[in-house]
């Protein structure tokens, strides 16, 4: 009952601000929220998730409110937004009880579970053929001398279907709950627009293409910065992945491959990226003002963030290692951090770039029509 009640308490908060931006409409041209709102005369709770998702939490609408705190409206957006967009992850996840692992994300839940999958497959691996072979020099780079190709396929290629289920399934309901129909989804040149927007991540160049007031009241490129290094970082090494396996199912060919291989510059242009776009980020969220955060999220962002840095850096450190004798351990290391990033993908911070897609979408779909 209680968790119903802060709920409510969220959704009416959010209707309040929404109500009196869209009496106000100074920030209109701040970001696509606000056109969204104006479209509307009465927001149901629906359209409150939907305008959560489409907000890029940039914070420039609550620096430049004649209502935010401390005035007696209490008009604070970004904040708003970001506690109910939190709670649209745990209504859209699938299956629904396991909505409640959101609330224990947090990076010391994270780094857990990535040291537990790690352990395990220590433990698989010494009971397979001893563990001398993770510390010598014998396998001549070759991961599967470790670990059979058969066996990594079959356990990260369950756990892959799984979690892509499980945001298709997310995303459904998403759509479902806006009250769009499935047909509306076929619209190419929406898709284009939002496409473009997502990949460009246009939303955060902020007002007057001078970047985001982010982590402050001051604008900067670097948010949107970090954040193109971290999504085309991890662009590239699932393009990498994508590359080694259609080399070793299509073509027979084996890994270890060359360094100059396509699997390998992907890998390492991808590593490079997953090292550089979360270090910024989690620096720019530790130092952000909390004004124009949800505190509960931190430990959420805090742990996507991190099991994307290990990602990418033991992803490199295993490349440079892979002819020495400490290429065993890394490479159990590097899939136990693989894995964990995997496991939580559903059910954290990973949801709110395909939800903020399909948010981006409509917004797109709904200009259309309105221009129409």
């Amino acid at each position: 009952m209680q968790k119903i009640e802060i709920y409510d308490a969220l959704v009416d908060e959010a209707r309040n601000n929404m109500t009196i931006c869209n009496a106000c409409r100074y920030c209109e041209g701040f970001c696509p929220v606000f056109p969204a709102m104006e479209r509307r005369q009465t927001f149901s709770e629906e359209d409150l998730k939907y305008l959560a998702n489409l907000c890029h939490n940039c914070g420039e609408c609550y620096y430049a409110c004649q209502y935010a705190p401390p005035h007696e409206f209490s008009v604070n957006v970004p904040q708003s937004l970001a506690k109910l967009r939190a709670e649209s992850y745990r209504q859209y996840a699938w299956p629904g009880p396991l909505a409640r692992l959101f609330d224990r994300n947090g990076l010391i839940g994270a780094l857990a579970l990535a040291f537990g999958v790690t352990l395990l497959l220590f433990i698989a691996i010494a009971l397979n053929g001893g563990a001398a072979p993770l510390v010598g020099g014998q396998h001549g780079g070759d991961f599967y001398a470790l670990l059979p190709h058969n066996v990594m396929a079959v356990t990260f290629g369950s756990v892959a279907l799984f979690v892509l289920l499980a945001l298709v399934m997310g995303m459904a309901r998403f759509w479902r709950e806006s009250g769009e129909p499935f047909a509306a989804l076929g619209d190419r040149q929406s898709w284009k627009e939002a496409l473009q927007e997502t990949f460009t991540m246009k939303h955060l160049h902020g007002h007057g293409e001078v970047g985001c007031t982010y982590p402050d009241a001051y604008h900067s490129h670097w948010r949107r910065r970090f954040h193109h290094f971290t999504f085309y970082g991890f662009m590239l090494a699932f393009a990498a992945t994508l590359t080694g396996t259609f080399y070793h199912y299509v073509f027979g060919w084996a890994a270890p491959y060359d360094f100059l291989s396509l699997p390998k510059l992907l890998g390492t242009l991808g590593g490079i990226g997953l090292m550089i776009g979360p270090a910024g980020l989690l620096y720019l969220k530790l130092v952000r003002d909390r004004n124009t955060a949800d505190a509960r999220q931190m430990g959420m962002d805090v742990a996507f963030i991190v099991l994307l840095w290990l990602t990418g850096t033991t992803g490199l450190a295993l490349m440079l290692l892979r002819e020495t004798s400490a290429m065993g351990v890394m490479l159990v290391v590097h899939l136990g951090c693989v894995m964990a990033l995997f496991l939580t993908m559903p059910y954290g911070k990973f949801v709110h770039g395909f939800y903020r897609l399909l948010a981006v979408y409509r917004n797109a779909l709904e200009r259309r029509r309105h221009g129409a």
